[in-house]
C-alpha cells in the first residue's frame, strides 16, 4: 500500500511541476507581450491574474502533498 500511495505523491508532484513550468512560460510570454505597452494592460490583466491563480493553486497542492508526507 506505502508503494502504490509513494506512486501517486510522486506523479501528483510531476504534474504539479509540469503544470507549474507551462503557466511560468505563458506568463513569461504575457509579460513580454505587456512590456511592449502599457496599454495592453487593459486587454490582458485579467490572464496574467490567472496565471499567477494557477502558480498559487500548485503551491497549495504542494503544501496539501507535503502534509500528507
Amino acid at each position: 500500500m506505502a508503494e502504490k500511495v509513494k506512486k501517486y505523491i510522486d506523479e501528483t508532484i510531476d504534474n504539479i511541476r509540469k503544470d507549474r513550468e507551462v503557466t511560468k512560460e505563458l506568463l513569461d510570454d504575457a509579460l513580454k507581450w505587456l512590456s511592449k505597452d502599457e496599454s495592453r494592460h487593459r486587454e490582458i490583466g485579467l490572464v496574467l491574474s490567472k496565471y499567477v491563480e494557477t502558480l498559487q493553486r500548485s503551491n497549495e497542492q504542494l503544501v496539501k502533498v507535503v502534509t500528507l508526507m
